[in-house]
């Protein structure tokens, strides 16, 4: 059986180590991997490969820093003369990225079986090109892997129950590699010896509505500084916020350092007494980390988060990210839930895929 994989971004790098894991201890499985470069910098890309002991792409595209219909166009063609030369039995498309929707169109468009990793998420914002893609690869995937029984019951009331899929909760694919992952990064990262503060607040901010709007990163860079003065804030700086600094001309009195690997990012997030993000993957890392989560966003796919009280949306208002930190700083981690899943998605995956 031939499956092909098709990655882009830095969460479908995790989440494919995690199944690739499990896929190359099958026999009569060969997987072909397929990197449409969209994160490029060898800081957002190359080192995942490495760290997650991810064999080297198959077919690497090129293709990144376009406009959305550009992107998705370009990767749309390039995608469909890999499977046209290949022929696999099924297509893999993780999350919800470019990528994602080009693979999983290319992939229908030549009568392919197309399953979707982390199928059913919602965040019932349109405007966000996220929600564009996972809603459009849902529609036209066979098999719709769920993370969350939430996201299964978004699946079950836009009516996939009558349609020709089949949906199937598998439990979250990046809690089996953070699982698996945190146990390397133990022995490999050296991270904390660069960090200069024993109790530290972990961010990441990179979204484009974040960064891209002036007034907007002035008010989470002003809120940042006032957390920063009562506890030091690490900030692993995204290209693309470093250049609206400079841009802006923004001075941040942050703890700035570059972009770190996945091992990195595993050892901060525990080491953290919080996490405050607009990242999705990085809200869910934080719970598996037994972290408080600020995220930084007026909506998250992940409600069940928000609805345990252990991740609060506070948007981008000064007032709001500042209360919420308050709430947090000082409040002990207590919950039992375990919402998704046992550490075995990967496992559940695979053998849905070699049973079709």
């Amino acid at each position: 059986m031939k499956i092909a994989t098709i990655v882009g971004a830095r969460p479908q790098f995790i989440k494919a180590a995690a199944v690739s894991r499990v896929l190359r201890k099958k026999k009569d499985v060969r997987e072909v991997l397929i990197h449409t470069g969209q994160h490029f910098d060898d800081n957002m890309s190359k080192i995942f490969f490495e760290e997650l002991e991810i064999p080297q792409p198959d077919y690497h595209l090129g293709i990144h820093s376009l406009k959305h219909g550009a992107m998705t166009g370009r990767m749309l063609e390039a995608i469909e003369e890999v499977l046209l030369k290949e022929l696999p039995d099924a297509v893999m498309v993780y999350g919800d990225t470019n990528s994602t929707i080009a693979g999983a169109l290319a992939a229908k468009k030549l009568h392919l079986k197309v399953a979707h990793v982390e199928a059913g998420m919602r965040s019932f914002n349109m405007r966000m090109p996220e929600e564009i893609n996972r809603v459009l690869t849902d529609r036209i995937s066979d098999l719709l892997f769920c993370s969350t029984k939430d996201a299964e019951q978004n699946l079950k009331r836009e009516g996939y129950e009558h349609m020709d899929c089949c949906i199937i909760r598998s439990g979250d694919v990046m809690y089996d590699a953070a699982l698996y992952y945190a146990k390397r990064a133990q022995r490999s990262s050296d991270i904390l010896k660069r960090i200069p503060f024993s109790d530290f607040v972990l961010c990441t901010l990179h979204r484009e509505e974040n960064t891209d709007d002036e007034a907007t990163l002035k008010r989470i860079i002003s809120a940042l500084t006032k957390i920063h003065s009562a506890i030091p804030v690490v900030l692993p700086l995204h290209p693309r916020t470093r250049k609206n600094f400079d841009r802006f001309g923004i001075t941040c009195p942050l703890h700035l350092i570059e972009p770190v690997g996945y091992l990195d990012m595993l050892t901060l997030t525990s080491h953290s007494k919080m996490v405050i993000t607009d990242s999705g993957g990085l809200q869910k890392e934080a719970f598996f980390f037994h972290k408080h989560c600020i995220t930084l966003r007026e909506e998250t796919e992940w409600v069940e988060l928000v609805d345990l009280g252990i991740n609060r949306l506070a948007g981008t208002k000064e007032k709001k990210i500042l209360k919420a930190f308050h709430s947090f700083i000082e409040k002990p981690f207590k919950t039992k839930a375990s919402p998704y899943g046992k550490g075995d998605a990967s496992e559940k995956i695979v053998k849905a895929l070699l049973a079709t």
